[in-house]
């Protein structure tokens, strides 16, 4: 069923603290290829993040002070972050709402654990139809109660699922088209019955 963020998160994340030099973020970003990363305390808890656009956006904008700005300097704050076993789908809603690309991963202390990015996220609704489909079948179909002679058939088309024919009550449908729509994948749920 719906996957977790603690799945998906990358482990191996790539931070900064708050006074590591603004050079040494860039060069930090350009070495592994991110767009951005968490800046974290002397506990490894998350303060804030800190983006490319971030460094560009914001030096622009500096007056020089004779000082290199840090990361502390530069990072937006508060950092907005997710726990693991939050469902991916809600960590994609907190994404979309704060216009973030990335969000820390953190523990019930607070500390980092692993980051999500959107391409982290998107993965989960990468899944062919035919993967939807047998899950479906497998997982949702099979521990729904039915009346003998009456089945329910089920079809995808690009992530959007049709289900047809019938189940043993109006309530039964309900439940399956609920369940349907926690399946990875899965952008819509077209119910008709007979």
């Amino acid at each position: 069923m719906t996957r977790i963020v603690g799945e998906v998160m990358t482990r191996e994340v790539v931070g900064a603290h708050r006074d590591t030099p603004f050079k040494d973020v860039a060069r930090l970003l350009d070495e592994h290829r991110i767009s951005g990363l968490p800046v974290v305390d002397h506990d490894d808890k998350v303060v804030g993040v800190i983006s490319g656009t971030d460094l560009i956006r914001r030096q622009a904008a500096r007056p020089v002070t004779g000082r290199a700005p840090t990361a502390g300097d530069l990072m937006s704050t508060p950092a907005i972050t997710v726990h693991p076993e939050q469902r991916v789908p809600e960590a994609a809603r907190v994404m979309e709402r704060h216009g973030v690309e990335r969000l820390p991963v953190v523990d019930e202390e607070d500390r980092l654990i692993g980051i999500a990015t959107r391409r982290d996220l998107l993965r989960v609704f990468l899944r062919t139809d035919e993967e939807i489909r047998r899950e479906i079948y497998d997982d949702v179909l099979g521990g729904a109660p039915r009346r003998p002679g009456r089945a329910l058939d089920v079809s995808v088309r690009d992530g959007v699922v049709t289900l047809s024919g019938s189940s043993a009550q109006p309530s039964d449908l309900t439940s399956l088209i609920r369940l349907t729509w926690r399946v990875d994948g899965v952008v819509g749920v077209v119910s008709r019955p007979t």
